[in-house]
């Protein structure tokens, strides 16, 4: 059975993510490495509201808020309500996650050499293809590529998709 792209990508990030736990935990860290990004966006500037990190990181809100939860949780950030909007929230690296840096940056050196070499190993470099997947989805995400595609074809009965009948 062909997998489809959704799957493939679900088990391509496993096997990632994975690995790259493994890794960490190898090294006697707790540290996931959904926590990356926001780390990664925290070292641009301090303080960061959920918002600029979600930005930063590129990734969702939602996810941003969950991440940040769990990285207080571990001790690794600080969150502050902000000084002039109590609602917002203000994230800082704590001194315990200041203090894994050097560590982290280690690991995320021999995680950019390994994830150079996977390309090199590749007919065309995975992380090309992902880039220009990324683009052409921000450009014309996918969900509107699937309304596209069942407009062009035929329903179950006969009909267009999305009709109510024959016009």
């Amino acid at each position: 059975m062909k997998r489809g792209l959704g799957t493939q990508l679900r088990h391509l990030l496993e096997l990632l993510d994975g690995a790259v736990a493994r890794a960490y935990a190898q090294d006697g860290l707790t540290f996931r490495p959904r926590f990356t990004p926001v780390v990664r966006a925290l070292l641009q500037a301090e303080p960061l509201t959920l918002g600029r990190i979600a930005e930063l990181a590129g990734i969702t809100q939602p996810a941003a808020t969950q991440t940040v939860a769990l990285m207080a949780k571990e001790g690794l950030v600080t969150v502050a309500p902000g000084e002039v909007d109590g609602r917002q929230r203000l994230v800082r690296l704590s001194d315990e996650g200041r203090a894994l840096l050097p560590r982290l940056q280690q690991h995320w050196q021999a995680t950019a050499t390994a994830a150079e070499q996977l390309d090199a190993e590749l007919a065309a470099p995975l992380s090309r293809a992902l880039e220009g997947a990324i683009e052409a989805l921000e450009a014309r995400p996918f969900d509107v590529r699937i309304a596209e595609a069942r407009a062009a074809r035929p329903g179950r009965h006969g009909r267009r998709t999305g009709r109510a009948g024959p016009r």
